[in-house]
């Protein structure tokens, strides 16, 4: 009987699960949790992308970070509510003609 095998990860969905930490300033849990991982996995690549140099700035968020951060999220949602709202006004437009 053979023991469980590791689970291969491709370098880019590396890179990418080591970004929502370093540049989306997620929480090691939560992207773990998000990406369907292990957190320590996660983190150990973190930290090694960090001690390459890879990314710099892995951590907790200044203050200003945080509020660049939300502002950056709320533009986005208010940019996607925009388009929906654009294309319900056409629908509707064209509905009523």
């Amino acid at each position: 009987m053979k023991g469980k095998e590791r689970k291969q990860y491709p370098a880019e969905y590396k890179r990418e699960a080591v970004r929502l930490v370093a540049e989306q300033g997620y929480k090691i849990s939560e992207a773990a949790r998000n990406l369907g991982i292990h957190g320590g996995m996660l983190g150990r690549w973190v930290r090694r992308a960090k001690e390459s140099g890879v990314v710099s700035g892995i951590g907790p968020l200044s203050p200003e970070q945080e509020e660049i951060h939300r502002l950056r999220a709320e533009n986005k949602r208010l940019l996607m509510e925009r388009e929906i709202l654009k294309k319900a006004a056409a629908f509707f437009a064209k509905e009523s003609s």
